[in-house]
């Protein structure tokens, strides 16, 4: 028995007389070292705020002995909700913003699909210096962006509408029928270049014998991009049409700057720009219920692309 037993512990106990643990893992206090640095400043500076204007959407401002009493808060339930739906101005930008969506969001990705193709292709020279020059606008802050544009739209600085001035076309980049494209147009210049180097890392990761194996069987380089290439790195064209839908309803630097020089675009252009509007009145709870309205359509919107595409797709 004795035989036994010490044979059984040389075959449990690793060298060195350490025992090992079950299943081998790292220990518990290793994993919550590792993963505190994340989750402290998710959990401060992400679901608490969260939390909080989830919180004050719920709160309505009251007065004690009428119109001038003493303000306080109190439990509302969904009467902020029911004024988020019934103001037209809400509407109004929501309609905006889909609008800006339905045409800059598909321009903007396949801009940058064509881009991603011309990068993976053995026939574009320099191709170093196309990819920096592409990507370079994303590293230009939101805000400095839409104040270069602002720049080159103006009617009394820019050397591109005098320009169009001479040939007789008379552009009106900040009228009420433009505005709203001119904004549209920032967007795409300054995220066509990140959306690209997303679809231009799926296509690196692509076996060349695919490429050798279509060339055998006599395809040419437009039928290896459009049959091979883009079917293969659709998951990554669906993350960055989520990602642009999410951008989308966030939209607030570009049209905010172009304010300042065009009497065409309102205060409540965007719903982020009516929810900050809102706050700016000192009207918090009804700035959060907006913002929660916006997080809940950004939500649906992302997650049933992200279904329908799964769907058509058989996943």
């Amino acid at each position: 028995m004795t035989d036994i037993a010490t044979r059984a512990t040389r075959v449990v106990a690793p060298p060195g007389g350490r025992r090992r643990r079950p299943g081998g893992g790292p220990r518990a206090g290793t994993v919550a070292a590792f993963l505190t640095p994340f989750f402290l400043p998710f959990v401060l500076f992400y679901l608490v705020p969260v939390g909080y204007a989830l919180w004050q959407s719920f709160l309505v401002v009251r007065r004690t002995g009428g119109q001038y009493g003493t303000p306080y808060t109190a439990f509302g339930g969904l009467d902020q909700y029911a004024q988020v739906f019934q103001n037209t101005e809400f509407w109004s930008s929501i309609g905006r913003i889909g609008l800006f969506g339905i045409v800059q969001v598909p321009v903007m990705l396949f801009v940058a699909l064509i881009m991603a193709l011309l990068l993976d292709t053995p026939l574009l020279k320099l191709k170093s210096s196309f990819r920096i020059a592409a990507f370079m606008p994303y590293a230009v802050p939101g805000v400095i962006a839409a104040i270069m544009w602002s720049y080159l739209y103006s009617p009394q600085l820019s050397p591109v509408v005098d320009l169009l001035n001479g040939m007789g076309l008379r552009p009106d980049f900040l009228g009420p029928e433009a505005v709203l494209w001119s904004a549209a147009n920032v967007s795409t210049w300054l995220w066509t270049g990140y959306n690209m180097l997303i679809m231009f890392s799926a296509l690196q990761s692509i076996p060349q014998e695919l490429y050798e194996a279509a060339k055998i069987d006599g395809a040419s380089n437009w039928t290896i991009a459009w049959r091979i290439k883009v079917p293969i790195i659709a998951p990554s064209i669906i993350l960055t049409t989520v990602f642009s839908i999410i951008g989308t309803l966030q939209l607030y630097a570009e049209p905010a700057v172009l304010r300042q020089i065009s009497s065409n675009i309102s205060s409540t252009f965007t719903p982020n720009m009516l929810a900050y509007t809102v706050a700016s009145g000192n009207n918090y709870q009804q700035a959060a219920a907006i913002s929660v309205v916006i997080a809940v359509i950004t939500f649906v919107l992302s997650f049933g692309f992200m279904r329908l595409t799964a769907k058509k797709a058989g996943l």
